[in-house]
């Protein structure tokens, strides 16, 4: 027997009740739960039993209090997750974006093919940004695939981002899973046509054996992680690796049809012609075009977004040109770094041994410049790993004095370079930020006097000889006391590993370190793999536990300096080691200054050498001006790579020739003033072009307003952080929690924590998988944060944190069925006495289903949505005077003034359900009424694109479901017999 139930027709099978979806045939119903997600759709065929279900009215017996309808309200819409508004993704994803982080996504929605450099700061959340644009094109239809290219080290994170806030699963394409996956594919087939979402290493697919397959079969959406490493300048020798990086995405450019995000916080990179190539992906006549005019800045609107955290930090208040403030938005972004450079001394040992390292390595660089260029460039590399070396720790020096250089088997100058300046400089858009941190060889040839060396090395380790570290101990003690939880940044793994060594406690031996019982060291380098760091982080944070006297400290190489969020478990930054591009400290800060830290301001500590005749000259000439500039503009610019060389290059070759004692003559030498001169004049014109593009090519294709009218029906449909507090605290309440008020931790107010453990069973039992059962069975307290970047174990108060959608899904399911055990919050009826109305008022929370037709590119999708609405009218529902929908709403807010008598009040609610039958044709006309101000929402945010909205509809499907009636009396009318004040 044939089905006939139409498209969003509710049916019961199966013991529970469905709403039938478009993909349904005459002999198979799809269908998907009553107020359930895509993930729980299941399959129906004619034998199984199905009919038609007629949703339940109200039980006049079953009363709740004043809060019954709005908690039953908010449980119902945080169980959405098919929203019928113009986003299609926003009532499904795990994370509640930030209204400027809409922006790029309305920019996005007006592009047939999308075409998007997302350029905003550091820490602003770019990730969010791509991610809300895939996860919405995916549910449209427009995307069918997706791929994200990225450097290897943030695969997994990428990974994890999207699955946990996007419910996107992608698989990983590197060189270390590609065997793998290649071997469960078919004859013939393609790696990116078996699995439709891949994060792949950008490294590894570039190679032109990987990179054609890619090219054919490349999903049609790719988002690239660190875009500005795939481009060089015009006027700078590029290397092999940015070449083939260029080259494959030129490629995936070329296909006109391809959406295409590029993701970077630094477009500039202190190059106009970078940016321009950069440009030049996203749209070809964007490479040329001259922004100085007005057209051009025109077109470069539609695809180029770029915001500091001061265009953000206050948004959609009356000065974006609002009239009032009643949807201002604060990101709590640190407001401040605080730096502090703090100098050390070296001890006489070490002092010496500097002198003699120093002595050697001039002696070699004289004698190999008169044998040729090669060993010249062999024996400049050798010299400044020595000496980096040296001033990282006696630990990298001994290895470094052991280890034979990397650029000793060159067979030209130019291969020596090629294979020494990686290990030895720290290049901004380097490569392959992985194997970085290796101590670099110093050895170049057999019998050397270097053994001898390392042997000192070795023995001044410890902070009686090794006066930095006594000095690093200093510091993070302070910062300790203060409440902080650093991170130390070394340059090199043997630094990290001793570091550790010095400051843990060793739980075997029963060895305490210097920085106290309760405080957890540990350190992350890139011997680990990417996941790995990962896991060693969790672990630190599960040692450090929730004492609040307990502490962090974690030690780490730079392969932690990009991409990996640490702002939930630390919040100060020591430079351990300087870098010698400054960009990497900005990196390094950036790491834990972003959104989500809860500390106002962060700590940047810098330890420099004092007498070592080359910290100070580095820090000096390019830390602080970085800082400055960054002060000035509110934005990091990048001192060209090149630039940082020579200064670098200049104090090392002046430190060789004339060694530690005359290194304040420095300042004076030509070489070095022609060098400084150089970096000055180019640096201080990047930030001038960077300034003036902020400001030109600020981001004005998308006014506040347009933002704040999404924002207001997105919150209209799905509920505001306001309402999601109070829902959580009255209903958490009302089930026997136990609430504590904010605990200090947090700058947001409303904060608070509770224990479930007096909770009824049904509720621990859906929150022990989310939470996890030991807090559950131990009574732990579950913080709740009204910011929603939240740290593990912490519940973020939006509708789409699995804890509050375990609340909601109890609240819900008890209100709906009488018989549950325990207490019951929300109810489906209530009659309450109270000063908020002068005649008796009815308030019906409404559920609506919607039918629609949304054509995309991949032709047309019917989707079936939901939405929920409160209506109210004066008197009797014959005659009713309906309220406008704003009134109908602040009923929510009404308070009880008396008692209302329970036989009275089941009378009263009586005789309203009984009436109800006559408010069917409002409620069916307000349907359609909400379905044209839907298509119109539809077309309204799709504009600029026709194609896209030609053969839109939208229609409300009939009857609509009256979830909740409340009856408000006034409290001044006359009380009936048995009614006590």
């Amino acid at each position: 027997m044939a089905f006939t139930f139409s498209a969003g027709s509710l049916v019961k099978a199966r013991g529970r009740e469905w709403v039938v979806l478009p993909e349904s045939e005459p002999d198979l119903l799809v269908l998907r739960p009553l107020g359930g997600s895509d993930d729980d759709i299941a399959a129906v065929f004619p034998f199984e039993p199905v009919e038609e279900a007629r949703f339940a009215p109200p039980e006049p017996t079953d009363l709740g209090d004043q809060r019954a309808a709005g908690l039953l309200r908010t449980a119902l819409r945080v169980g959405f997750r098919s929203g019928a508004g113009p986003f299609r993704s926003l009532a499904g994803i795990a994370v509640e974006p930030r209204a400027y982080q809409l922006v790029p996504l309305l920019m996005a929605l007006r592009q047939r093919t999308v075409r998007m450099l997302i350029s905003d700061d550091v820490g602003i959340g770019k990730t969010i940004e791509a991610g809300l644009i895939a996860s919405e094109m995916l549910a449209q239809g427009e995307a069918s695939g997706l791929a994200v290219l990225c450097s290897p080290a943030l695969a997994e994170q990428w990974q994890q981002e999207l699955r946990g806030k996007f419910g996107i699963d992608a698989e990983l394409v590197l060189a270390s899973t590609v065997s793998r996956l290649e071997r469960g594919l078919d004859l013939g087939q393609s790696l990116f046509d078996k699995y439709p979402n891949v994060i792949v290493s950008t490294d590894f697919i570039k190679s032109p054996r990987h990179r054609d397959d890619f090219v054919r079969h490349c999903p049609d959406l790719v988002i690239v992680d660190e875009a500005h490493t795939c481009v060089a300048a015009d006027d700078t020798s590029t290397s092999a690796q940015s070449q083939l990086r260029y080259e494959l995405l030129r490629r995936v450019a070329e296909d006109a049809e391809r959406h295409l995000l590029l993701v970077t916080a630094t477009p500039h990179s202190g190059k106009e012609s970078a940016f321009r190539n950069l440009l030049g992906l996203v749209k070809p006549e964007l490479a040329h075009v001259n922004l100085e005019s007005e057209a051009g800045r025109k077109l470069l609107a539609q695809h180029f977004v770029a915001r500091k955290r001061a265009d953000v930090r206050q948004y959609l208040t009356k000065e974006d040109g609002l009239a009032d403030d009643s949807l201002a938005e604060r990101t709590a972004f640190p407001s401040d770094r605080f730096f502090k450079d703090e100098t050390y001394k070296l001890s006489p040992e070490y002092r010496a041994l500097l002198d003699d390292a120093i002595a050697y390595a001039s002696e070699r660089v004289e004698e190999a410049g008169g044998q040729g260029r090669r060993e010249a460039r062999i024996a400049w590399w050798s010299a400044i790993a020595l000496l980096r070396s040296l001033v990282s720790s006696p630990r990298a020096a001994a290895q470094t004095l052991t280890t034979r250089s990397a650029a000793a088997i060159a067979a030209s100058a130019e291969e020596a370079d090629k294979l020494g300046a990686p290990l030895n400089s720290d290049a901004a858009d380097s490569d392959a930020m992985e194997g970085m941190d290796v101590a670099p060889g110093a050895e170049t040839t057999a019998g050397s006097p270097l053994a001898e060396l390392a042997e000192l090395a070795s023995q001044l380790e410890g902070p009686e000889k090794d006066l930095k570290l006594k000095a690093l101990i200093k510091h993070l003690k302070a910062l300790l006391a203060d409440g902080y939880n650093p991170i130390v940044f070394c340059r090199y793994i043997p630094t990290a590993k001793y570091l550790a060594e010095h400051l843990a406690n060793d739980p075997e031996t029963k060895k305490r370190g210097p920085l106290g019982a309760k405080t957890v060291v540990k350190a992350v380098t890139g011997e680990l793999s990417p996941q790995q760091r990962i896991e060693r982080i969790e672990e630190l944070a599960t040692e450090a536990g929730e004492d609040a006297a307990a502490r962090r400290v974690l030690i780490a190489t730079d392969c932690l300096s990009e991409g990996v969020n640490l702002q939930h478990y630390f919040d100060a930054v020591v430079h351990y080691d300087l870098a010698w591009n400054p960009t990497r400290h900005d990196q390094r800060e950036g790491r834990v200054d972003r959104y989500g830290q809860r500390r106002d301001d962060v700590r940047v500590i810098t330890l420099y050498g004092d007498d070592n005749g080359i910290d100070g000259k580095v820090l000096e000439v390019l830390i602080k001006k970085h800082r400055q500039i960054k002060k000035d503009l509110g934005i990091s610019v990048s001192v060209p790579d090149e630039l940082s060389t020579g200064v670098t290059d200049a104090i090392v070759e002046w430190l060789l020739m004339r060694g530690r004692e005359n290194e304040d003559a420095l300042f004076s030498a030509d070489a070095f003033k022609v060098s400084t001169a150089k970096l000055d004049s180019d640096w201080n014109s990047a930030a001038e072009r960077e300034r003036t593009s902020r400001s030109r090519f600020a981001q004005r294709s998308i006014h506040p307003q347009e933002v704040a009218r999404e924002v207001a029906s997105i919150r209209e449909a799905l509920g505001g952080a306001g309402e999601i507090r109070t829902f959580v605290r009255e209903s958490l309440g009302a089930l026997g929690a136990v609430l504590r008020g904010a605990d200090g931790g947090g700058r947001e107010s409303g904060d608070f924590t509770a224990q479930v453990g007096g909770t009824p069973a049904g509720l621990r039992d859906a929150l022990a998988p989310v939470v996890g059962a030991e807090v559950v069975e131990k009574d732990r307290e579950i913080p709740f944060r009204s910011d929603p970047a939240v740290a593990r174990g912490e519940a973020a108060l939006v509708r789409t944190d699995p804890v509050v959608g375990a609340l909601a899904s109890h609240v819900l399911n008890a209100a709906l069925d009488t018989q549950a055990e325990g207490a019951r919050p929300a109810r489906r009826c209530g009659v309450i006495t109270t000063d908020a109305v002068t005649t008796r008022t009815t308030l019906l929370l409404v559920r609506y289903r919607f039918h629609l037709t949304l054509p995309s590119r991949s032709g047309e999708r019917q989707l079936v949505a939901e939405d929920a609405r409160l209506v109210a009218f004066e008197g009797a529902p014959r005659s009713a005077v309906w309220l406008p929908p704003e009134r109908a709403v602040g009923l929510l807010d009404a308070t009880a003034s008396g008692n209302t008598d329970p036989h009275f009040g089941e009378r009263t609610m009586t005789r309203i359900l009984d009436q109800l039958p006559d408010v069917n044709d409002h409620l069916e006309t307000y349907g359609d009424e909400l379905a044209a101000e839907l298509d119109a929402a539809h077309r309204r945010v799709r504009a600029a694109s026709g194609e896209i909205v030609r053969g839109l509809s939208v229609t409300a499907q009939k009857p609509a479901d009256i979830l909740g009636a409340y009856v408000y009396l006034p409290a001044t009318a006359s009380v009936p017999a048995g009614v006590s004040a």
